[in-house]
């Protein structure tokens, strides 16, 4: 599939994406997110790899748009999704999603 990331022309291939990214350790994900395999790495991790450009170069839309054109999963996953240090389960939830100061 012929598809254009940071103004250059790319052919990619799904077996092609799974050959670039085998044996790349993932990134810690957060953020806009790629599901390669058994693995989810960031967007702009996988644009790295598959286009050899400099991660400032494209957006990781771009990447997200190819990628799922080509069939992989794409997410967007929260930033700030870290436990906070005691509390539990319920009181983390109320803490991520914004709970009202008392």
């Amino acid at each position: 599939m012929r598809c254009v990331i940071a103004r250059f022309p790319f052919d990619l291939t799904k077996s092609g994406v799974l050959q670039s990214m085998r044996g790349v350790k993932p990134e810690p994900a957060v953020g806009e997110c790629v599901i390669i395999g058994r693995r989810t790495y960031p967007a702009k991790q996988v644009g790295q790899v598959i286009t050899g450009q400099d991660r400032r170069d494209f957006t990781a839309g771009e990447v997200l748009r190819a990628m799922a054109k080509l069939g992989f999963t794409c997410r967007n996953l929260p930033q700030n999704t870290a436990p906070v240090r005691g509390l539990d389960p319920r009181r983390h939830a109320s803490a991520v999603l914004g709970s009202p100061a008392a």
